[in-house]
């Protein structure tokens, strides 16, 4: 068992540290802005990536447009909800469910339909705040059916706005300097990123 998270945690770690140098050399060129619009579109129904990654580098180069690209990231995100909606409501036998088994959560699928007739709502408010896959509740939400766009779109708006601004204003106020920590705390912030995912499923199981 400690083998076995040791080398998913190494794994992890690479994934982490290749991709944010990935994002640094990215985030200076002209289309960054278009690059972070995208990456959020496509995160909201498919993409594993998050679009935190390039938003944080972009913020933290340039503090003062943080809110800009907390923004730009926010409208992608929720648009990219509508593709996923769409995904689960037409292409869920074809596309959609072979998305939720890349991710893993196919036993959780009755589980999350349950919480939507519970309260969708506040579903989809978590699992745009939180690490959780916000994809699979996109596409789930498509094929429910009960969920309607007006749900989506205000729930979505909330829990991705939430999420966005609150890494915009922390960079804001706190600058540059933010880089220098995630560079000497790196292995802690994956361990911490990790943790968070799991807690992310528990406060989706008890208190939702």
């Amino acid at each position: 068992m400690i083998k076995s998270f040791i080398a998913l945690y190494s794994s992890f770690k690479k994934f982490l540290t290749s991709m944010k140098n990935w994002v640094e050399s990215f985030a200076h060129k002209p289309s960054a802005a278009i690059a972070l619009f995208f990456f959020a579109f496509i995160e909201s129904s498919f993409f594993p990536i998050p679009p935190d990654a390039l938003l944080i580098i972009l913020a933290i180069s340039y503090p003062k447009r943080s809110f800009y690209y907390a923004s730009i990231c926010t409208v992608g995100s929720v648009l990219g909800a509508y593709l996923g909606y769409l995904i689960g409501y037409v292409f869920y036998d074809t596309i959609g469910i072979k998305i939720i088994h890349f991710y893993g959560v196919e036993n959780q699928i009755n589980y999350v339909l349950e919480k939507y007739k519970e309260n969708g709502f506040l579903a989809i408010v978590t699992a745009g705040f939180t690490p959780i896959p916000y994809k699979v509740f996109t596409i789930l939400a498509g094929f429910n059916k009960t969920i309607d766009l007006f749900t989506l779109t205000f729930a979505s708006f909330i829990g991705r706005a939430g999420r966005f601004f609150l890494v915009g204003t922390l960079i804001y106020f706190i600058g540059p300097s933010v880089k220098s920590f995630i560079d000497k705390y790196l292995d802690k912030l994956s361990i911490a990123f990790m943790i968070l995912l799991i807690v992310s499923f528990i406060i989706l199981k008890y208190l939702i």
